[in-house]
């Protein structure tokens, strides 16, 4: 990256206005970026690369320079991600510290990202910095387009604004500020094509590997999320996760990614977040399956196949995939097969309405979804586990169906329903339905 940044100022180096220390300092600087890989002298030539580039454009424009660092954050999220942050954090805060810090030829510096890296005191002694969150009203809309961008925007690049692209792409609260999302609202204009842009960037990446990290009282907040669509949390959104791993700092940086975004702030680092559009459920899925480890498509097929009512499909993909997710994910007891095919109802977010282990009827059913769409069924799914190894699962799967009929689970559903019983032994699993028609309430 740094050999591209001085390949960009090559003519500007070769012409005459340079004094010749610059000259030298300029191609002195490149040869070792292009030569000198891997060596001491790189090193310590990237800690001070961009602070001499800046001399350098000072003398020859005659004023001092801007200094733009996107994603700033990334190189040291992912590198702690890999196990060499120490590595990179000697160079990069070494070349942080030389631009930032008593670099007389700066004007003013801004960076962005979506962790503050602060406790390694990489910007220590640096006055006048001013750090602005997702929740602080500074520069509220310069984090995204405005409706009113969007539409301008749209209108230029002839193409229609409608209620599907609020749906998909809006949704962000920056300070009072409601936002859509540039990157994929640029993309939408350009391609003319309603899809998800945003979910395969390098923050997406990181918080895959990320997620992997999390205990089960992130997962209990994590359910509430997928099934209602928003959570109370406590989130800290001007921490770094990789400096404080816990689950308040992975909030922080969940809200900071934008795959949640605040609808209230109850109290200091209390808040009600939400999942702001279509695009980040679709983000949600794809974490969901990285995290499971199943592909994608294949979560998509099983699910498929579920609300269409081909239980004889499902069951057969239900079963493959359980052989599939790797042995780290603790398939223990109920609670863990619910949870992981909660995870996996967020494939169904806009097709049915999720509840989890709510009242309903006479007691508690593990999973309800309530159909949204014409022509989907309902359906209740109820668990069951076993270590017995003589224990029918068949059987137990049939206890399963006959607990949501006794405790009357379906109340409050109409149309057609499914009721479903899963039985599990480790990844064994045997799956049993019945088919109600025309239910009504009771």
């Amino acid at each position: 990256l740094f050999l591209e940044e001085y390949d960009r100022y090559m003519d500007l180096a070769k012409s005459g206005k340079l004094s010749q220390r610059k000259k030298e300092m300029f191609f002195q600087n490149y040869q070792t970026f292009r030569e000198k890989q891997g060596s001491e002298e790189q090193r310590s030539c990237l800690c001070h690369g961009l602070k001499d580039l800046c001399g350098i454009l000072e003398e020859y424009y005659g004023k001092k320079v801007f200094l733009l660092l996107d994603e700033y954050d990334t190189p040291f999220m992912y590198a702690n991600s890999r196990g060499y942050y120490g590595q990179v954090r000697e160079i990069l805060s070494g070349m942080l510290s030389f631009s930032l810090k008593g670099n007389s030829s700066l004007e003013k510096a801004m960076l962005t990202g979506v962790q503050r890296v602060a406790k390694e005191n990489i910007f220590s002694g640096l006055n006048n910095l001013m750090v602005c969150t997702v929740k602080d009203p500074e520069y509220k809309d310069c984090f995204g387009f405005t409706e009113k961008e969007v539409r301008e925007l749209l209108d230029y690049c002839e193409t229609e604004f409608s209620g599907q692209v609020k749906e998909m792409y809006d949704g962000y609260k920056i300070g009072d500020a409601e936002l859509y999302n540039p990157w994929s609202v640029s993309c939408y204009g350009a391609r003319k094509k309603l899809e998800s842009y945003w979910v395969n960037t390098s923050e997406n990446n990181i918080l895959k590997n990320v997620l992997r990290e999390q205990g089960q009282p992130f997962f209990q907040s994590y359910e509430e999320l997928i099934e209602r669509g928003q959570v109370t949390v406590n989130a800290d959104v001007a921490g770094a996760y990789y400096e404080n791993q816990n689950e308040k700092a992975f909030w922080g940086l969940l809200l900071n990614a934008g795959m949640v975004t605040i609808e209230e702030e109850i109290r200091e680092d209390l808040y009600k977040v939400r999942v702001p559009n279509l695009e980040v459920w679709k983000g949600f899925q794809d974490l969901t399956a990285s995290y499971l480890q199943v592909e994608e498509g294949k979560i998509d097929k099983m699910l498929y196949y579920l609300q269409t009512g081909d239980m004889e499909h499902f069951s057969r993909e239900y079963k493959r995939t359980l052989l599939e997710i790797p042995s780290y994910h603790d398939l223990v007891d109920e609670n863990s097969y619910h949870m992981m095919m909660l995870g996996m109802c967020v494939f169904l977010h806009g097709t049915y309405q999720v509840k989890s282990n709510r009242e309903s009827g006479r007691g508690r059913g593990d999973i309800l979804l309530y159909s949204r769409k014409r022509g989907c069924p309902s359906l209740i799914l109820e668990f069951k586990y076993t270590r017995d190894k003589s224990e029918d699962l068949e059987d137990l799967a049939l206890k399963a169906i006959e607990q949501i009929k006794e405790k009357n689970y379906s109340a409050g559903m109409t149309g057609q329903v499914w009721y479903v019983g899963l039985a599990h032994r480790g990844k064994e699993a045997a799956v049993k339905w019945e088919k109600q028609i025309d239910f009504t309430d009771e």
